[in-house]
This record gives structure tokens, C-alpha cells and sequence, in this order.
């Protein structure tokens, strides 16, 4: 026979695309419209029904860039089409193609009622079925001119992100507003015709699938009078019914489709914008329900919930009712769909703690999953994060982007930093926004890496990023996979129902260990310095919020502040949003992410310095209360003392050569003429810290242009070109006391300014290294270097609930993929008997390297802290201005000495007006066990709740001490502080005059003590 397949397949392609597709709706009436334009930020649904309108039609242009239109369609059903379905089609100026990342609308009946979303792949609204002939018709749309910032040529910089600089003009043309018959027969045949024409190219050609496929096509398109579209439909279908009923083969795949939308909280458009995003696309969601009995649609981020919840409330009712049915599923207990690289340890708690509670008290759903589809990367210390909020389960995508090493698992168990492990799915689907395609469908069969031992996945279904979510055609879609030879097998599951099937099918999945590193955007670790400044001062402020109201409560009877704590938590956790915190939304994000975080820390200062001064006891005097989690200078962890004496013993001296010399009697620092730091040694030992002919303390600027994704990514080939900014415009003393000697270089390269004091305190194991740069750069990266005499393969970094250890060298191309990663408060370094710190309080990348020196075979290992970026895209002035860094060298430290030093730089003491000493509500006798949270119970009991963790990667025993004033009832419980079934096993123990615990390393633990009833 011959080959006729290419003449098939392009005559079913123009027959669909000029024929068959146009006749779903074959008879049009258009609609008469109005509109009105909101002067400014959109209004209340109410003002918009209320405005008055201008007559508008098509081909008419409307939408300034953020924009809000309201529009009034008005009509009539024709007569003759009485007992017909009948639809309004609203073409706003869609490009089909860009679903969620242009103008959208949601349509209101005339009492202010949503009924659904509009976006460039939902245009219709269905009017009645059957209609009644001469019904009149009256709809409203709120129609959001977003503009397109991410377009066909990507990456290219635009004003189009903040609302002053985006301009007014008019960006799309109303393209159709139409009363339609809708002919289901026809629309039909388009399901069938599309779902069998994916499916046949998918298929080997030698194989008889494909022949009989292409055979009962061509048989249909016969069948099918072009003149007569909907009149043949029907016969048309006929002939494709017996090869759309073949059933699949018993080992074929199984892929649970769940109903989706990754919706992001902040991107391409500002907060308030997602606002509207969630309501369209729940009511589009909660309407699609209603007519498709076996369709299952989640949704994640409880913050997009309060949203709607407090913003649409009649679209937060569906929602509930749909929950409520077990059909509408809240998905992966989390405030938002953080970053997880950054969020510090009680910060990725209080994702779950929030998200699950907020899900528990409104649903009453117990999520057991994480739901992470689109996260750039995964830390080491989250599985047992997960585990501690009561889930057991992953899902993710992203991983998928890797640019270089395929990741040899879609169905596994993860192993975090302490031994906890996580069963974990990647959908070999590889998009969190499947739409149903048969390529989709064949590529996560062919992908899934599994296979012999596992045949489940998962693909989350519908139109995302922007939102929409899943459409009526991939339900029809879907509905053909259920069974048909030749494709997977697919069903509309509930996530749970996924994982517990796929759990069951391959409880013995293979492991991985350690981070889950993403070979890509790792720029993010960076860019927007004022946004990740924000989020960590927020973080140590939420700390000393907690820790000093928590006291104050328990030893004056100040009142707690539970709500202001929750809404703050709250607003903190939003900005963690894997596009805010990263750095990768537009300026409007980032420059309200900047008010926010001020508004925010102005708030915490007030909760902080509250409760001090009720500890304090007034007076005169000074008390200096010490917020970290080991003691300091005779102030232990948790407490406060009064002012004692200033220390003495540093001294600064003229250096030969030019620069000068810091000595404290535990380090001598040598900084050179150029400001440079040559010699840093630690006195104990006398061994020193720079590598021979190197200087520290060295700014280097490189050229940063990546191949895409600009703000996201840092390509390897920026280290190709370097220049180090050497030359110092001043080097002179800046303090020169007992107490304290500093230095001040001041530099200047291309268009900025660089200040740096570097500062050496009185009995003190570190040189401070304060940074002010005044950057003017664009498409440049700035780094601060510490070449270091050390040698070692590994070094660590810590991360949520502990460190993990990363590689120095690039045996393989995963250990070379990692030339950009995270840190939290430190990197350390170390051979055995001695390591080097670099601590840091508001950084996050950086890159470890090492060489062999030529001259004496010794190895230098050079650590960078990544400082500033300048990308263009999304954001065209990212992080322009004035920054300040602040970064500590701690040489002689261990782990330990490592974790102490990156708290005390994070939590500086504090000094307020007063007399009295006040004592810790917990202590702890062993360092390595740290306390990250001392704060009230969430339930307003007046409990006291400890959380703490071993940070040494060693076991640890250590004696815990209270002084609450309580019953001394104990329990151990979950992150969202309630008592756990079953304890670990010897973790905790009574003991004379405390608690006797016992830590594996890294173990996260949270104590729950017991206080009487209104003892606040």
C-alpha cells in the first residue's frame, strides 16, 4: 500500500482548522457593548457595575497598560434559535497563545454575581441550553489590560513593569462580541478528531495503531460534508467510534490528571493583580465542576484562598461548596509555593504552619503533601520540615529545567540533611501546565525513568503561570485517554489518591540523598538585594518579636501579640514566593516588596522595644539583651544584663609598605595600601588565614549577560572575564578605641562607589567587613573574594535546620553544576584541627573554588560571597542605588563556632534604658543544640512553645531548663503545636532540674510547655 500518511495528516489539519473548528459556533448575532475605564487601581465590583458606559465595538481599541475597563454586553436571542444552545463569545484582543500573560476578564451577571474567567483559551459563556428564543441577554466583564512583558521575543527590557513608567496608551483591539450557537455535536468531533490525530503522530509508523488510525480518519473526512459541517458531524463520528473504544493495553501507563492552575502570587504582574488571577480562574474552576461530574481540580497557596476569601466572596462560597464535595482540593499545606533555598529554618516552618492551619480551620483538610511544581530548587533541610508539619509526600516539576544533568529518578525517596525521607514525584510529563496534548501525553510515557517497577504519574492539567486553568476541551480530552489503545491510561485523581496508589506500587523507590540542586536560575540567589535584605531583617525581627513578647508575657503579663505576629508571618511569608523573594518579578514587585519590608520591620521594632521595656524595669542604666541562641560578653541566650564595662586590648598601627594593621590578641589583620586584606592570623594557633600572594576582602566585577531568563540566571561563562577592583581612592582609620579599630577603604568602578569598614572588637574571633556600595552598573556582577589557605574537597553551608556539605572540586558534571548555590549565615571550610568562616547577614550566593599554587604545592581555596547583579529583565533598574552588606571572617572556627557567629551577626545585641537582669525562659546547656523559636502557643493558652535543633551534624545530649511558671507538663508535638502520637524514641526525658535531650544530628524538635489557663 503506499504511504499516504503525510496527505492524511495535512488534510485533517485543514479541514479542522478551516472547516470543522469555525462550524462549533455556526450561527453569530453581535452583541451591543459599553464601557467605562477605571480612573486609577480597580474598584469595587459594585462602582464598576454602576459607571456609566460609552458605546465601544469591534475593532475599537481600549486597555492602558494596568488597567481596568468594565464592559456591558448587551442582546437577544433570536427567535429562531429557540431550544439551541446558545453562548456569548468575548474576544477581548486575545493572542491564543499567551493564557494568563495578557488582558483577561470576569464576567458578572447584573446583580454583581461572577460568573466566570475570560482568558485567550476561554473566551465563551454559556447563556442557556436549551434557549428560550427572543431571552434577553446582560452581562458585565472586568476586562484587566495587562500588558505583555514576557513576549514573543523574550527578555527584552521594558518600562511595561511598573504602573509610572508603562504609559497610557491603548495596547489591544476588541476582536469579537457575539451571541453564538453552540453546536455540541460538532465540538465533539473536534475532541475526537484532535485527540486521534496527537495521538497517530505519536505512534511508530510500523506499527498497525497508527494505519487504522490514519485509515478510520481519512474514513470520517469522507463522511464529512464541508459545506454541511454540522449537519455530517454526527456520521463523522461513526466512523471514528470503533478506534476511539479499542481499549489500552493492559501495561500501559497510568497518569492522574489533576486540574490545575500554577497560578504565581507575584511575576509578571503586581500582588493585587493575582488578586483578580485567583477569583477568575476559581470561578472558571468551580463553574467547570458543575458540568463535568469526573473532573478533579487543586489548588495550593491558603494565601490565594484568603485572598478570594476576602476579596470575592461570592466566588469564595463555590469554592467551599466544591471542597466541601471533595472535588475542589486545597493542595500542599503551604502559605505560598515558596522559594525554599532562602527561607530561613522558622520561616519555611511557618509556611506549613500556616498554610495547613488556614486549610484545617476553613476546610477542615489535612494535607499530607507538598505541592512545589515550580520551586528552584529544594533544600536539604526540607523533608524534615515536611515530616514536622504532618505530611509525608512531594511533588514537584522544576527539577526538570536542569540544563545539565537529567535527573535519574521521576519517583523516589528523598533523604534530607538529618536522615528524614520524603517520597517524592517529578511528573515525566515535565510541565506543571499539561493541556492534554498527545505529545504531552507520549513524552511522559516514554520519559518516565521508572518503568518495570512503577507505572503512575502525574500531570497537573491546565493553563498556568498566569492562571485559567483547566478547560472543557482537556476534560473531553481526557475522557478519551481514560482507555484507548496506543496512549496511557488517564483519570482524574485527587493528589492524595496519586500518591498513596503510587507509594503502594513502589514502596522500595530508590533514594536520594542531599539537596535537590536546580542547574538553572541560579542568579536568583541574588538578584533584587533589597528584597532578600527585607526578607532576612524580617526574619531575625519575627525572632526577636516572639522571643522578647514570649518573655515579657510569661515575667510582667504584657499582652501577647497574637495578631499582629500572625498577620506579619503572614505578609513575610507571601514575599517568600519563589518570584519575590528570588528576585524575578517586574519593579512594581520588588519596589512594594521594598515599602512592605519597611512597613514590616517599623512594626517588629515596636513589638521588640514593647516588650523590652517591661523587662527592662526602667531607671537608669542600660541592660543589653542578647536575642541569640548562645550566650555572649556574660549575656546568656534568651536574656538580658545589665551594662557591664567596655573591653579593651585593640589596637591599629601603621603598616610598612602603606595600610595598616588591626590586633585584638585573638586575630592580627594585615590590610594592605590598596585595602586589601593580606594577612589575617589567628593568634592561638599562629596559623594564617589568606592564601600566600593573595588579598582578601577583594571586589571582582564580571560581565553578566546570560543566554536567557535574565534576572533568573548566571551562565558559567561569566567567570570567563574578571576584573578586580584593586585600586583605593582612601584608606585611612575609621575607629581607633579600646574597644574597636577600623578601617575605611573607599573605591570607586565604572559608574558606583564602594565603602567598606573593615573592624576588629575587642575580644572578638572575627573581622567585620561592612560593605556600602552606591551601584550604577547594568548587566554586571559583583563579587567579594576571601582566597584562602586551606585544603579541603568540601566545605559546608547551612541551610533550614542545619548545613549540608557541597564539593570544592568538579570531578563530575553534577559537582560542576553547582558553581552558584545558597547559603544561609555561613559557608565553612575546614581541615582537620582548624576552618575558616565566612558569615553573612544578608546574602544568600556565593561560589567556592580552589587551586594548587605553583610555588609550594599548597591549595587555595577561594570562597565569594555574591553581592550585586544588574539584569534587565523583567525589572530594567534592578537593585540600582545604595546597599549595604555586612559579612564576618571567623578564622580557627569549627562548625560550631560557625553557627554562633552567624546568629550573633544576625541578631546584634540590643540596649534599652533600665536595670534589671532578666533571665531566659528556656536554656540550654550545649551549643550545639539551638533554640530557633521561644514564642507563645498560636492558640492563645498561654502555653510556652520551644522549638530547637542539633546544628552540628553530630549527636548531642544537652540539659533543657524553663523557668515558666508553669504545671512543667511537656509535650512534643508537630510544627503547628500539637502533641505528637508518638514521640521520638529517648529524644526527651525528665532530669533533675529539667529535660535531658537527646538529638540525632540535625534533629528538629518542638517542646510545648504547659502553662495554667489565662496565665497571660
Amino acid at each position: 500500500m503506499h504511504d499516504d500518511r503525510r496527505l492524511t495528516e495535512a488534510r485533517l489539519k485543514r479541514v479542522l482548522d478551516e472547516r470543522v473548528r469555525p462550524a462549533i459556533h455556526p450561527e453569530s448575532v453581535p452583541l451591543e457593548a459599553g464601557i467605562w475605564t477605571a480612573p486609577g487601581e480597580p474598584v469595587p465590583v459594585a462602582e464598576g457595575l454602576a459607571a456609566p458606559r460609552t458605546p465601544v465595538a469591534v475593532g475599537d481599541a481600549w486597555g492602558a497598560p494596568w488597567g481596568t475597563s468594565w464592559l456591558t454586553v448587551s442582546g437577544r436571542v433570536p427567535e429562531a434559535w429557540a431550544g439551541r444552545t446558545v453562548e456569548a463569545l468575548i474576544d477581548l484582543g486575545f493572542d491564543a497563545n499567551m493564557p494568563g500573560f495578557q488582558c483577561e476578564g470576569l464576567v458578572y451577571r447584573p446583580d454583581g454575581s461572577p460568573v466566570k474567567g475570560l482568558h485567550p483559551r476561554n473566551q465563551w459563556v454559556r447563556i442557556a441550553s436549551p434557549a428560550a428564543g427572543g431571552e434577553e441577554v446582560l452581562l458585565h466583564v472586568e476586562a484587566a489590560s495587562n500588558p505583555v512583558i514576557l513576549d514573543y521575543h523574550p527578555f527584552l527590557p521594558t518600562e511595561l513593569g511598573e504602573r509610572e513608567t508603562a504609559g497610557d496608551a491603548p495596547q489591544y483591539r476588541l476582536a469579537r462580541l457575539d451571541l453564538a450557537v453552540f453546536d455540541e455535536t460538532v465540538w465533539q468531533l473536534v475532541t475526537d478528531l484532535e485527540v486521534l490525530g496527537e495521538l497517530m503522530a505519536e505512534l511508530p509508523v510500523e506499527g498497525a495503531r497508527r494505519w487504522e488510525i490514519l485509515r478510520a480518519v481519512d474514513r470520517a473526512l469522507d463522511a464529512l460534508d464541508l459545506q454541511d459541517v454540522g449537519g455530517t458531524a454526527a456520521a463523522a463520528r461513526e466512523r471514528l467510534a470503533g478506534v476511539l473504544s479499542s481499549p489500552a493495553e493492559p501495561s500501559a501507563h497510568r497518569i492522574s490528571a489533576v486540574g490545575h492552575a500554577h497560578i504565581d502570587s507575584a511575576w509578571l504582574w503586581p500582588l493585587r493583580e493575582t488578586v483578580r488571577k485567583v477569583a477568575r480562574t476559581t470561578a472558571n474552576m468551580t463553574a467547570l465542576l458543575e458540568d463535568e461530574p469526573d473532573f478533579v481540580y487543586a489548588m495550593s497557596q491558603a494565601q490565594q484562598y484568603a485572598w478570594i476569601k476576602e476579596h470575592r466572596p461570592e466566588v469564595y462560597a463555590r469554592v467551599k461548596k466544591a471542597v466541601a464535595e471533595g472535588r475542589f482540593v486545597p493542595a500542599g499545606g503551604m502559605w505560598v509555593e515558596s522559594d525554599t533555598n532562602m527561607p530561613g529554618s522558622e520561616a519555611m516552618a511557618r509556611q506549613f504552619v500556616h498554610g495547613k492551619r488556614f486549610f484545617l480551620e476553613e476546610f477542615g483538610v489535612e494535607n499530607e503533601e507538598a505541592w512545589l511544581p515550580d520551586t528552584f530548587g529544594f533544600a536539604g533541610g526540607l523533608p524534615q520540615i515536611i515530616r514536622a508539619a504532618g505530611a509525608k509526600w512531594l511533588l514537584t516539576q522544576k527539577i526538570s529545567w536542569s540544563q545539565v544533568n537529567s535527573f535519574p529518578h521521576h519517583t523516589f525517596w528523598w533523604e534530607g540533611i538529618d536522615g528524614t525521607r520524603i517520597f517524592t514525584h517529578f511528573p515525566p510529563i515535565d510541565t506543571y501546565n499539561c493541556s492534554m496534548q498527545g505529545k504531552e501525553i507520549a513524552h511522559a510515557v516514554r520519559n518516565f525513568k521508572d518503568k518495570g517497577r512503577a507505572r503512575h504519574s502525574l500531570a497537573p492539567t491546565g493553563w498556568g503561570d498566569g492562571g485559567g486553568g483547566t478547560t472543557r476541551e482537556m476534560v473531553a480530552k481526557a475522557a478519551r485517554l481514560r482507555d484507548l489503545e496506543g496512549s496511557a491510561r488517564v483519570r482524574w485523581e485527587r493528589p492524595a489518591e496519586f500518591f498513596a496508589r503510587a507509594e503502594a506500587e513502589y514502596p522500595d523507590a530508590p533514594v536520594w540523598v542531599g539537596e535537590l540542586y536546580l542547574e538553572l536560575h541560579r542568579a536568583t540567589l541574588t538578584s533584587q538585594a533589597r528584597t532578600k535584605q527585607g526578607n532576612r531583617a524580617a526574619e531575625n525581627l519575627l525572632r526577636e518579636a516572639e522571643l522578647w513578647s514570649a518573655t515579657a508575657a510569661v515575667r510582667t503579663g504584657l499582652p501577647y501579640p497574637y495578631e499582629e505576629l500572625d498577620r506579619i508571618w503572614k505578609t513575610v511569608l507571601l514575599h517568600q514566593f519563589h518570584d519575590i523573594l528570588p528576585g524575578s518579578s517586574i519593579a512594581w514587585v520588588h519596589r512594594e516588596a521594598e515599602r512592605t519590608y519597611a512597613a514590616v520591620a517599623g512594626e517588629l521594632t515596636g513589638i521588640v522595644e514593647r516588650a523590652q521595656r517591661a523587662l527592662a524595669g526602667g531607671g537608669g542604666g542600660e541592660v543589653v539583651f542578647n536575642a541569640a541562641p548562645h550566650a555572649r560578653a556574660g549575656v546568656p541566650a534568651g536574656g538580658a544584663r545589665p551594662a557591664g564595662p567596655v573591653g579593651g586590648g585593640c589596637a591599629v598601627e601603621a603598616a610598612p609598605g602603606g595600610g595598616y594593621v588591626l590586633s585584638n590578641g585573638l586575630l592580627r589583620v594585615t590590610v594592605d595600601a590598596r585595602g586589601l586584606v593580606v594577612s589575617v592570623v589567628e593568634s592561638a594557633s599562629g596559623r594564617e588565614t589568606i592564601a600566600p600572594g593573595a588579598a582578601a576582602n577583594l571586589l571582582q566585577l564580571h560581565p553578566d549577560f546570560p543566554n536567557m531568563w535574565d534576572a533568573w540566571d548566571v551562565d558559567r561563562f561569566y567567570r570567563n572575564t574578571v576584573t578586580d577592583v584593586t585600586e583605593a581612592e582612601e584608606v585611612t582609620v575609621a575607629v581607633d578605641r579600646p574597644d574597636t579599630v577600623a578601617v575605611r577603604v573607599t573605591r570607586s568602578f565604572g559608574s558606583s562607589r564602594a565603602v567598606q569598614t573593615l573592624s576588629l572588637a575587642s575580644g572578638s574571633g572575627r573581622l567585620d567587613l561592612d560593605t556600602e556600595v552606591d551601584w550604577h552598573e547594568t548587566e554586571k556582577f559583583l563579587k567579594l573574594a576571601f582566597p584562602l589557605d586551606i585544603h579541603t574537597d568540601r566545605y559546608a553551608a547551612e541551610t533550614q535546620f542545619g548545613h549540608l556539605h557541597r564539593p570544592t572540586h568538579t570531578n563530575t558534571s553534577w559537582e560542576a553544576a553547582k558553581f552558584e548555590a545558597c547559603n544561609h549565615r555561613f559557608v565553612h571550610l575546614e581541615e582537620p584541627g582548624w576552618g575558616v568562616a565566612l558569615v553573612t547577614a544578608s546574602t544568600y550566593g556565593h561560589d567556592v573554588t580552589r587551586t594548587v599554587r605553583a610555588e609550594d604545592r599548597g591549595t587555595t581555596t577561594t570562597v565569594r560571597a555574591s553581592l550585586l547583579r544588574a539584569p534587565r529583565f523583567p525589572d530594567p533598574h534592578t537593585d540600582q542605588g545604595v546597599h549595604r552588606f555586612r559579612h564576618a571572617l571567623v578564622p580557627g572556627a569549627g562548625v560550631g563556632h560557625a553557627v554562633r557567629e552567624g546568629y550573633r551577626v544576625n541578631l546584634p545585641e540590643r540596649r534599652v534604658p533600665g536595670h534589671a537582669a532578666v533571665e531566659p525562659l528556656v536554656s540550654v546547656d550545649e551549643d550545639a543544640v539551638v533554640v530557633s523559636a521561644v514564642k507563645l502557643a498560636d492558640d492563645g493558652s498561654g502555653d510556652v512553645v520551644v522549638r530547637l535543633y542539633e546544628s552540628q551534624g553530630g549527636r548531642a545530649e544537652a540539659l533543657l531548663t524553663t523557668d515558666l511558671g508553669g504545671s512543667g507538663e511537656v509535650a512534643v508535638c508537630d510544627l503547628l503545636e500539637r502533641p505528637l502520637a508518638e514521640a521520638p524514641q529517648g529524644a526527651v526525658r525528665g532530669a533533675d532540674g529539667g529535660l535531658r535531650l537527646r538529638l540525632r544530628p540535625f534533629e528538629l524538635l518542638t517542646l510545648r510547655f504547659a502553662r495554667p489557663a489565662g496565665g497571660v
